[in-house]
């Protein structure tokens, strides 16, 4: 018997539980995303580029943006699952062994799809392992986006969300602050798993096959990059869950009427004239209002006219921010029934997740218990208890 093979095995059974893990924990996180979402499908807010404000989206939309960047996630979790899903059981130290195993028989009874193909590699793949940190840095990345975007908007600049004092911490010098910390670890702990994944990338480029010690330290990074992103998404979906949002104030920058300059210039394109010109003369109504002090909005109909005939007195009316979202009914779009669309999309994913995990692990009631123990973790903010593969002996 060789641990090289056995080491591995164990290890490929752990990343597939962990896939399975990581799955419902972001099934949990889309599902409290979607549920806020449904709370604020009428709340406007700007969307922002370059961190300038841009253009009127809702909330709803915004919070649903997180749903699809997770669903990549999910998608990557299943690819990492089926390249696990291989034994390499019975290919010894290096090369098989002179006994007569059945190993698709131990495939069966392991539940792997199918057996490896080529010894030398079976006892040396770590692919998995570096696809499995990939993926938790990617998911680290995402919640530290939403995490960023909370500590801007819970600051007295933006003044769009605020967190209860049970998720925030004070200072130790100023009475005042209301500090976001537990976003903020989020935020810094991702820089841990972006160094695991290189770490263990680093540990693979030189190694000739076919098994050597050096293996032994990915499960430092590996264990790391599993537990801080488990950690993490059960403390973000709990942020999710409490964090209020400031209508009001979300509405108010959204009223910013440089924010329909856009839909002027495509009013303007709707009624003939070439898209180069409308943005042209959209732009120097802009630079003219700046400089007398006003804004778009002040602009008459008769003031519009005279810069374009194609203006009709209707072209005030675009300066109306629920209107502006009604206007925005492309399939993706933020309009009212696409968000709609876009929040049965988010439950199906988040069903479909969960059926597809009960499938992967092969073995129903045990899925059950996963979630079950996915849910209580994200609920309480800490992970569902596991063990990990123990790490390798001597093996020459």
């Amino acid at each position: 018997r060789s641990r090289n093979d056995q080491v591995v095995t164990d290890l490929r059974l752990y990343a597939k539980r962990i896939c399975r893990e990581l799955m419902l924990f972001i099934a949990t996180l889309q599902e409290a995303f979607a549920r806020r979402a449904q709370q604020n499908r009428a709340t406007v807010m700007p969307g922002y580029t370059h961190g300038q404000r841009a253009q009127v989206v809702s909330l709803a939309h915004h919070l649903l943006a997180y749903v699809e960047m997770l669903q990549r996630d999910v998608g990557r979790l299943e690819d990492v699952h089926d390249r696990c899903d291989v034994l390499p059981l019975g290919s010894g130290a290096l090369a098989g062994t002179t006994l007569p195993l059945d190993r698709r028989a131990v495939a069966e009874e392991l539940s792997f799809a199918s057996i490896s193909a080529n010894s030398l590699d079976a006892v040396s793949d770590r692919d998995f392992v570096v696809e499995l940190t990939a993926a938790c840095a990617l998911i680290m990345v995402h919640l530290s986006r939403f995490a960023e975007e909370v500590v801007l908007w819970t600051s007295s600049e933006y003044n769009f969300a605020e967190l209860p004092d049970s998720h925030a911490t004070g200072s130790s010098l100023m009475p005042q602050k209301k500090n976001p910390d537990v976003l903020e670890l989020v935020r810094g702990r991702t820089a841990r798993t972006i160094a695991d994944l290189s770490a263990v990338l680093i540990l693979l480029k030189g190694l000739p096959l076919a098994y050597n010690r050096d293996l032994q330290e990915d499960k430092t990074a590996l264990f790391d990059a599993v537990d801080t992103t488990m950690t993490s998404l059960a403390a973000v979906t709990d942020v999710v869950r409490v964090l209020r949002f400031k209508r009001r104030e979300m509405r108010e920058a959204a009223s910013d009427p440089g924010l329909l300059a856009t839909d002027v210039a495509e009013y303007l394109v709707v009624r003939g004239m070439p898209f180069r010109a409308a943005h042209q003369l959209v732009g120097a109504a802009v630079r003219r209002t700046v400089d007398e002090g006003r804004t778009l909005r002040d602009i008459s109909a008769a003031e519009w006219r005279e810069m374009t005939e194609l203006a009709q007195d209707d072209i005030v009316d675009l300066f109306d921010v629920d209107t502006a979202l009604r206007r925005r009914e492309l399939p993706g779009a933020p309009g009212p029934r696409m968000v709609s669309r876009q929040l049965v999309r988010a439950a199906t994913l988040v069903a479909k997740t969960r059926r597809v995990v009960t499938v992967l692990a092969r073995q129903p009631v045990a899925a059950k218990e996963v979630g079950a123990a996915v849910g209580t973790a994200a609920t309480a903010g800490r992970e569902p208890a596991r063990r990990s593969p123990r790490r390798e002996k001597s093996k020459g």
